[in-house]
């Protein structure tokens, strides 16, 4: 707990371009005034939280948090358990989707063994933080002890802290484990007051029978525990999972060394919630990376009052979209920082000012 009230201490208030000179230097480049939309945007949210103009992006990092649940024994996806743990092997191997992609943006991945029910080997760039072989069936009781909660958090913490010594300018979330769609949604719900069938989505794929099995899990786990929505680390406790809280630890690590961060989807999402209702000021550095078609990610980042990035019909999870996100944001922090103004480029400017 220490840990965790030491990282929230450290997180400071950001104001977005709080003196004017993010939009002063957009204003004097060689282009119509906010004729780049969006890569505007990001490169002003970016610069703002490093506070500086100056700012650049050379270290790219994406945390895939892994873990296994409980409730996977509900029947609640297409998967077996086992498959978290052979997706661990395949992104160390880096033959996973989200080890192709940080490739193609230039990103490390950094994998996180938080709670996965089986032992991997010392590997390079594996940090084993296991809290539990699994969560337990939240169907039938919570998920963890609060204890564990608290230390999947710091645990999500201690990971960015080791990996920032190596260097991270932005850092994405990333997440693998069957069945996590399920305490995602009841986290969402719990967190929203959305009703549940407004959640709940099919996740590797379930047909609708088993869309409806699952909406009758969430609402049997919600009933069971009766998670506290004033209290954020009752709702972890309860009705999450080891690697949402290592996500939720993650967000808390990089606000509190100003590092932006790029929320992957649903799981991610839900993360966000958690980390933003234990501390409000998380929030304003977190970049919402794209629409998952999840069922709840858009009621997740209304609560959030975020605008996704990017809409691809994404819902792989792993850190993919965040990672896809990354590239925008840094061609926006180029533009600011490498473009040349209207007098560098010896060209004339607007003649009717706005």
């Amino acid at each position: 707990m220490k840990l965790l009230s030491k990282t929230i201490e450290n997180i400071e208030k950001i104001s977005i371009d709080s003196d004017g000179k993010i939009r002063e230097r957009f204003n004097n480049l060689a282009i119509p005034t906010g004729s780049l939309g969006r890569l505007e945007e990001f490169a002003t949210i970016y610069a703002s939280i490093k506070g500086s103009t100056d700012a650049t992006i050379r270290d790219k990092v994406v945390f895939t948090m892994a873990g296994d649940h409980g409730v996977s024994s509900e029947g609640v996806s297409v998967f077996p358990q086992e498959v978290t743990g052979q997706m661990v092997k395949n992104f160390l191997d880096g033959g996973a989707t989200i080890s192709v992609l940080a490739r193609h943006v230039g990103a490390r991945v950094v994998v996180v063994d938080c709670g996965v029910k089986a032992d991997f080997e010392p590997f390079d760039g594996l940090k084993i933080k296991k809290v539990g072989y699994g969560t337990d069936n939240i169907a039938r009781g919570p998920a963890m002890s609060r204890e564990q909660a608290i230390k999947s958090l710091e645990m999500g913490i201690e990971a960015f802290n080791e990996e920032y010594l190596n260097g991270i300018d932005i850092v994405a979330t990333g997440d693998m484990g069957i069945a996590n769609t399920t305490p995602s949604s009841a986290i969402i719900a719990c967190l929203t007051g959305a009703d549940l069938s407004r959640v709940t989505g099919r996740g590797t794929g379930l047909n609708d029978d088993g869309v409806e099995k699952k909406i009758e899990v969430i609402k049997m786990s919600l009933d069971v525990n009766k998670p506290d929505p004033s209290d954020p680390i009752d709702v972890l406790s309860k009705v999450g999972g080891f690697e949402i809280g290592g996500i939720a630890g993650l967000c808390l690590a990089a606000a509190s060394k100003r590092t932006p961060v790029l929320v992957d989807g649903f799981i991610s999402t839900a993360a966000a919630l958690i980390a933003c209702a234990i501390e409000p000021k998380v929030n304003e550095y977190l970049i919402s990376s794209h629409a998952s078609t999840e069922n709840g990610h858009k009621i997740a980042l209304e609560k959030l009052q975020k605008r996704a990035i990017l809409d691809l019909d994404l819902r792989l999870g792993e850190g993919t979209g965040a990672v896809l996100a990354m590239s925008l944001i840094e061609a926006g922090v180029k533009i600011l920082t490498q473009m040349a103004t209207f007098s560098e480029a010896k060209v004339s400017p607007p003649s009717i000012k706005k």
